[in-house]
C-alpha cells in the first residue's frame, strides 16, 4: 500500500495495492504495522463503526476531547464518499484549513484522521457505506460537533452530491470560531503532547 501525508499535518491517505482475478479482488485495506510506521507511533483500536448513508447526507464535522479524542481510519466498503479532515486545533500552522480523499469502491482508499483533528463527509451515491476503525470508545459527554456549512471553514461540497442533508444536531452545531471562542476546540500543543505519550515504533 501507499501512504501520503495530507496537507493537513497528522493525517494520511491510503491506497492499497489490489490483487484482482476473474473470481474477484482480493487486498489489504488495513496493516498496523505499515501505518504506524508511516505515523510515527502506535494506533490502538478499541472500536469499529459501519454507517449507511443516502446521497447528499452530510456526517460531521466532529470531534473528541483530548485526551484521549479518537484517532479514525476509515474507509468505504460501497458506493462513495468524499472524506474531509478538518485542522481545528488551535495553534495550528494549518488551522482551519482543511484536505480531502475520495474513498469509494474502485480505488479502496482509506483515510487515517489522528486525535484533534476534525472529521466529515458527504455521500457521493445513495448507501454509501463507511467502516471505521477508532482508537477509543465512543463517549457522548466529550463528543462535539462544528457545523459543516460553516462558511469559515468553506468545505467545498461535488454537485453530485445535491443538496446537503444534515442531522438536527449538526444544523444546529457552532462554526469554527464560536467553538473556539466556547473553549471546546483542542491546542496544537494538546494533541503535540498527546501524540507523544503513543509511543514510536522500530
Amino acid at each position: 500500500m501507499q501512504i501520503r501525508e495530507l496537507k493537513i499535518p497528522d493525517s494520511y491517505e491510503i491506497t492499497p495495492k489490489q490483487f484482482g482475478d476473474d473470481r474477484g479482488v482480493f487486498l489489504e485495506w488495513f496493516r498496523a504495522d505499515h501505518l504506524e510506521q508511516a505515523i510515527g507511533r502506535r494506533f490502538p483500536i478499541a472500536q469499529s463503526n459501519t454507517s449507511v448513508s443516502k446521497r447528499g447526507v452530510v456526517r460531521g464535522i466532529h470531534f473528541a476531547d483530548i485526551a484521549p479524542s479518537q484517532a479514525k481510519y476509515v474507509t468505504a466498503t460501497r458506493g462513495a464518499v468524499l472524506d474531509f479532515v478538518i485542522d481545528i486545533r488551535v495553534g495550528s500552522p494549518t488551522y482551519g484549513q482543511w484536505d480531502s480523499v475520495l474513498l469509494d469502491d474502485v480505488d479502496r482508499r482509506a483515510i487515517f484522521i489522528s486525535e484533534g483533528l476534525g472529521h466529515c463527509f458527504v455521500a457521493l451515491s445513495d448507501d454509501a457505506t463507511v467502516s471505521y476503525l477508532v482508537s477509543a470508545p465512543f463517549n457522548a459527554e466529550r463528543e462535539h460537533g462544528i457545523n459543516p456549512l460553516d462558511p469559515a471553514i468553506a468545505l467545498e461540497f461535488p454537485a453530485e452530491a445535491g443538496t446537503p442533508l444534515l442531522s438536527p444536531k449538526d444544523e444546529v452545531a457552532p462554526g469554527l470560531e464560536e467553538a473556539a471562542a466556547a473553549g471546546l476546540l483542542p491546542t496544537w500543543e494538546q494533541a503535540k503532547a498527546f501524540y507523544a505519550t503513543l509511543g514510536g515504533v522500530g
